[in-house]
Parts: structure tokens; sequence; C-alpha cells
């Protein structure tokens, strides 16, 4: 288990009697609490259909119905959750090679289960054994497809967008269930590009994160000389922005554009975003007249401050954005649709449209492997808070800001020895050098 979602290995670490107990085990956990079924939506991996089965006959067997809306993006099961008023549960791996696949939990209303909010007691129940609930629980299937494309629609005003060519990269993902479906009555060209589900992922792994994942993207863009391009990953919850040049768009630039067209509609509201987004974000959100607020990385952080502060928007470096119009869950197609509208309702090209978000130059995240994470930390703690003019604050890692304005973050991986490092500085030359002092004591 991780801290957000259970992920694994099928056949090692995940099989269907281990998820039977699991989904019993989740039942157990909600049943206590009140709620009478669950919703269950898998993606298009081989071990899916099989495991959301076997999840189906955990949860009956503790009594409460199961609704099984089949084919879905992770984000259409947070819809499902929300609109049912049901927790949820999605059987993917998302980004994850073909060999893996796991699932994320909910609460109605798209509530999440994390470590500290179920999953933990779910992982006890299931390690002690699930006494046998009373059985009788039904099964009945849902296609949510064509309310969720309408839902999505009715959140973004598109009725005045002119004609764009868009290129969409589904990466062989669910995204080729669900862009098919949400664009078709729009004034949009899709340029499909391995729309076919395939959990294989024979083209390239459904990871946008990863620069060499974007690389068709890019060529096709100036190939078909489209307005805009999209990638989504393997469960279409993330999406990425790549501009007429086929160059990607930056996720806190993407974020500072969603932010200033939901502040248009509710003026002075709060816009969360994760201490490694662009300080763009936060300047933008400001002179926009909204309140931003800063939180850790994680989208249980996110989820969290949003409901703590009624937030309307929420936006992460990593291509996840959060909506309160949407369960305060997380949509990559409801950002896409944003990106679209803006781009739509002027003439300029993106890339243009862009520029006025994107102020400063960003490293991008860098992984270091290292032998002791904290003793690497302190190291560069030790290097920096002794320069005049430097501040350091240890909300998630270490962040340093330095008084030129250039700052960076290195934070531990919570499953892996590395060390992540972003950082920020108003040009390329002097983010390549801040980048590689940094790098240099962190590796020494």
């Amino acid at each position: 288990m991780k801290a957000y979602d259970i992920r694994g290995v099928v056949g090692e670490q995940l099989d269907a009697a281990t998820v039977r107990d699991l989904g019993a085990a989740m039942a157990a956990l909600v049943g206590a609490e009140g709620a009478r079924g669950v919703v269950i939506g898998h993606d298009m991996r081989d071990s899916s259909p099989e495991l959301a089965a076997a999840f189906a006959d955990g949860v009956t067997g503790q009594g409460l119905d199961v609704v099984s809306i089949g084919l879905a993006s992770t984000d259409m099961l947070y819809f499902a959750s929300g609109t049912l008023e049901l927790p949820g549960a999605m059987f993917t791996a998302s980004h994850n090679p073909a060999k893996y696949n796991g699932i994320k939990l909910c609460r109605a209303g798209a509530t999440p289960i994390g470590q500290d909010t179920g999953l933990s007691q779910i992982r006890e129940a299931v390690e002690a054994g699930v006494p046998a609930g009373p059985g009788g629980g039904t099964v009945s299937t849902r296609d949510m497809l064509a309310d969720y494309a309408a839902y999505l629609r009715e959140l973004v005003d598109l009725s005045g967008a002119r004609p764009l060519r868009v290129v969409v990269d589904a990466g062989n993902g669910m995204g080729g269930y669900t862009v098919p479906a949400v664009f078709e009555p729009l004034p949009f060209e899709v340029v499909p590009m391995y729309f076919e589900l395939d959990g294989t992922f024979p083209n390239h792994e459904a990871n946008p994160l990863d620069p060499a994942n974007l690389v068709d993207l890019q060529k096709r863009m100036v190939s078909e000389g489209a307005d805009i391009g999209l990638a989504f990953d393997g469960d279409a919850d993330r999406c990425f922005v790549v501009d007429e040049r086929g160059e990607p768009v930056s996720p806190s630039a993407i974020t500072a554009l969603v932010a200033t067209r939901e502040l248009a509609k509710d003026p002075g509201a709060t816009v969360i975003h994760n201490l490694i987004t662009s300080k763009a974000v936060p300047e933008i959100v400001t002179e926009r007249g909204g309140t931003p607020v800063r939180t850790r990385v994680g989208h249980s952080f996110i989820k969290q401050t949003m409901a703590e502060t009624g937030a309307v928007f929420g936006g992460e470096h990593s291509a996840h954005y959060y909506f309160r119009d949407f369960w305060k869950a997380d949509s990559g197609m409801l950002a896409a649709l944003h990106a679209l509208a803006a781009l739509a309702e002027q003439d300029a090209p993106l890339s243009q449209l862009m520029a006025d978000y994107e102020r400063y130059s960003a490293s991008g995240e860098i992984n270091s492997t290292v032998r002791d994470q904290a003793d690497r930390i302190a190291a560069v703690k030790d290097t920096y808070g002794a320069r005049d003019g430097v501040e350091l604050d240890e909300l998630d890692g270490l962040t340093v800001n330095l008084p030129d304005g250039s700052w960076f973050n290195l934070r531990p991986s919570n499953t892996e020895p590395l060390l992540r490092l972003n950082v920020e500085a108003a040009d390329a030359a002097a983010m390549a050098a801040l980048r590689d002092e940094v790098l240099a004591v962190v590796r020494a």
C-alpha cells in the first residue's frame, strides 16, 4: 500500500483473493459509517475486469450493493462517486507498466481514502482476516460516460469557441475512451493518437511527466499544423499540454491559467498550489485578486486544504488539477477543457497566450539516488543556511529561497532512496547554475 492507493505487480503482490479481501475490508469500513453500496470502475489493463469483479464479491459478501460502471477514467469514477453519493473503487495503476495494477479508493463525494483516513485500517483488517459478512449484496451495471461528458461541458463555457485542430495522445489509456465522448459536440477537430485501449502500452509509457513520452505528440503537432496538443496518462486523471510549436507547456502555467479563469467566475476565491509549482502561480493568483495557499506535494494535502479553505481550484506541478465544482477531485479532462476554452476565445496562438503565465525558468524534477536522505538534506541546509538573505522552510523537505528570487526544493521520496530536486530562477542560465551547485552538494 502507498500513501494514497494500493498498487503492486499482478499475480505477485495483487491477485483476486487479496482483492476480494480488500473489497470486504473496505465494505466493512464504509458500511459502519452508513454507506449502502460501492461504485466500481476499471481501466483497460488486462487484469482490471477480473480484479474489479473480485473486489465486488468482497463488497457484496458484506451485504453492501455494488454499482459497476465498467471502463472508466479515474475522474469518471470520481464523478460517479459524487453524483451517486457512494464510496468508490477505481482499478488502475495509472502510468505504471503493464504488469502492475492498483486500486484508488474514496468515500462518497469522491473524498479520498488515504493512509491516515482508512487505508491503514483496511490493511489491518485484511492482515487480521476480515470476518464473513451477511452476504446478500447485489451487483448492478450503469453507463456513466455520457453523463460524465455532459457534466464536464457544463462546467466550462465553450459557447463562443472558434474551431481548433487538437492532437490528443491517449497513450493507449483511458483518454481513448473518454475524449471522443467529451469532445463529440464541440467545434474542435480531434487528431487521435494511440486511442486503442491497450494495457500493454505498445507505443510508449502512458506517463507524460517523462519528456520521452511526449516526443510523438510534439512531432505530430508540427506535422499537422495543429493549435494545441493534449497528452493523458493511463487513467486520464492528468493532462499535459503542448503548444503549436511542439513545445511542452509547464503544468504551473496551466495552473495559473485555470486559476485566472476560475477567479473570474469567483472573485477573491482561494487557490491552492503545491510548493514545487512556479512562484508565478501565487504571484498571478494575487494579481487576479485571489488568495494563494501553499501546500505539501500530494493529492491528500491538496484536497484536505481545499476542504478547509473552500478553495475554488488547486494545481500541482505534476499536472493534477483539482476543482471545487468537481467534488474537490482532480480531472485532467476538465483542465484540458479550460485550456481549450482559453485558446478558443481569442485569436493568438497558444505559445503567445501562455507567455503571460511562464515567467521563470524551471528545472523540472531531478532525482538523485543517495545512501542517506537526511544526511544529504542536512548538508544542503548547512551550505545555504549560512548565507546572508537566505530563507529556509521545511514544510515538505527543504525549500531554500535566495535573495535574487531564485529558489529550490529538495525532498525525499517516501518509497525509494531518492532525493527529488526542483529549481527555479529568472532565466535558464541562472537556473542551470543553481541546479548544478545544489546537485554537487547532494551527490557529494
